[in-house]
């Protein structure tokens, strides 16, 4: 019945109107995900290829740029109103930039009126200093606060350096793991791998190694005295309460003498004579501590030793200090591209993750259960 000029409207009724028809067609549509690329870099874009790939989608149209003056711009070249929005985002050198990248996308898919905004970082960065450290901050929280003040509603990560760190997000983190990846390559390039031993390079990754050690059904050997730059305490000259010349101390406070830190001699708890040694970390940047831990099981009978990471940084001068090493294999994951890396040195392999991840982003979109994903995960890998 017309009333006032107006037709009434009712779903699949034949009195509506066609163009209405048309309208809530193209409402359906657009009512699906799309995903972007958040990299200005050609490099960096390659996980994301690999992704859309498997899901069968295309990248996003986007323009990511640096302008003259080193600013970041971004512009969406099409609607993305009422969608789901994945931002996949790996972390290159230059890591400012690509958080610069990933914050002003987001924002521009806020004002967009994108449905939700999904961040796919695999390698999140600043995950080290997720500790105050002295008169230091805690970057992580900060970039934490940052991202979903940008906009971002979702993260999609791998293997956080401390798991802690999702507590640092006012919204739902999903903490993948690349695990399951490198047992495989363990299992199937590794000749041999029944006489291998998982080795800690430090007591503080012997919780790692172990869950490792407990699936592959191997023995397990732990590094300890090794020095750890990052944990040790440093002399900033900060005095508290501040040394004055002719202080009192009060009567009534006798505080304990704290005893100073002594490194033991480095020991490797295990034995790894006549055995494959294989190392495992989440981040393999600074290799100093990695080609130490080489030659120290080289010392103790081990005939090949193998590196495996999440995240392979390779900072600096990586590359030569492991072709140079008593190192055979450094394995990583594609979180962090590194190409470059791979043509300056051939011992370094690559394991696609891409697969759990585009995984990941279809089960969030169809609102599926994630529990899949984490079958046989133990809390400590």
């Amino acid at each position: 019945m017309e009333r006032d000029g107006v037709l009434p409207i009712t779903g699949g009724s034949p009195s509506a109107p066609r163009g209405l028809h048309d309208s809530l067609a193209m409402n359906a549509a657009r009512s699906g995900y799309r995903v972007f690329s958040a990299n200005s870099t050609a490099a960096s874009t390659e996980l994301a290829k690999k992704i859309t790939e498997r899901l069968g989608a295309e990248l996003g149209k986007s323009v990511v740029y640096q302008e003259t003056n080193g600013e970041t711009r971004v512009e969406i070249k099409e609607s993305v109103r009422g969608q789901d929005i994945f931002i996949i985002q790996t972390i290159p050198r230059d890591v400012n930039t690509a958080v610069m990248e990933l914050l002003i996308m987001a924002y521009a898919l806020k004002t967009s009126c994108a449905r939700n905004i999904i961040g796919v970082i695999p390698y999140f960065p600043y995950s080290k200093q997720s500790k105050m450290r002295k008169r230091g901050s805690i970057v992580c929280k900060l970039l934490a606060s940052m991202l979903a003040k940008a906009g971002l509603t979702h993260i999609i990560t791998m293997d956080l350096h401390q798991k802690e760190i999702q507590g640092f997000f006012s919204f739902p983190v999903d903490n993948l793991r690349a695990s399951p990846f490198l047992l495989q390559y363990i299992q199937e390039e590794i000749p041999d791998y029944r006489n291998a031993v998982i080795v800690a390079k430090s007591p503080g990754a012997a919780k790692r190694a172990q869950s490792y050690a407990e699936r592959l059904r191997l023995g397990l050997a732990v590094i300890h005295g090794e020095a750890q730059c990052t944990e040790q305490d440093m002399d900033d000259g900060r005095h508290s309460p501040p040394m004055l010349k002719n202080a009192t101390v009060h009567p009534g406070l006798e505080l304990p003498l704290m005893m100073a830190k002594e490194k033991p001699p480095i020991t490797v708890v295990g034995d790894v004579g006549g055995r494959i040694a294989i190392i495992v970390d989440d981040i393999i940047d600074d290799v100093e501590s990695f080609v130490a831990a080489a030659e120290i099981l080289k010392e103790r009978g081990a005939y090949k030793i193998f590196v495996m990471a999440t995240h392979g940084l390779l900072s600096a001068d990586a590359p030569r200090l492991i072709e140079e090493s008593s190192i055979d294999e450094v394995v990583v994951t594609n979180t962090v591209p590194h190409e470059v890396q791979k043509l300056q040195c051939p011992k370094i392999k690559t394991v696609d993750i891409s697969l759990i991840l585009s995984e990941a982003i279809r089960r969030i979109h169809n609102g599926e259960s994630m529990a899949y994903l984490f079958r046989n995960i133990t809390v400590d890998d």
